[in-house]
């Protein structure tokens, strides 16, 4: 009875990983990324982008968005309560940045 215990304890208490859960995870991680990419393909075939699709993009946070808004380097509509974004403003702060 104690080595079943004891068994049981060191089984609760240890982690392996193997080899299939990590190839496991590198198949969801695959997925994952095929789907942002997916995603941000479907994002240059529209003229506005909302909030999240021009977070993703940029791959900042909704403060540094907020910031961009604010000082004027991203222009942005409203709609309603939707803040909409245009594609082509997006290139153009992509583009600036990528030559400082």
């Amino acid at each position: 009875m104690q080595d079943h215990r004891l068994k049981h304890e060191f089984m609760t208490t240890l982690n392996l990983i193997t080899k299939e859960d990590l190839d496991a995870f590198k198949r969801e991680l695959f997925e994952q990324l095929g789907k942002l990419n997916i995603n941000i393909g479907q994002s240059q075939n529209k003229k506005w982008l909302r909030s999240a699709e021009v977070r993703i993009l940029l791959n900042i946070s909704p403060g540094t968005l907020q910031n961009l808004r604010i000082n004027g380097t991203l222009p942005f509509r409203k709609v309603g309560s939707i803040l909409y974004y245009s594609y082509a403003d997006i290139s153009k702060l992509l583009g600036s940045e990528e030559r400082l």
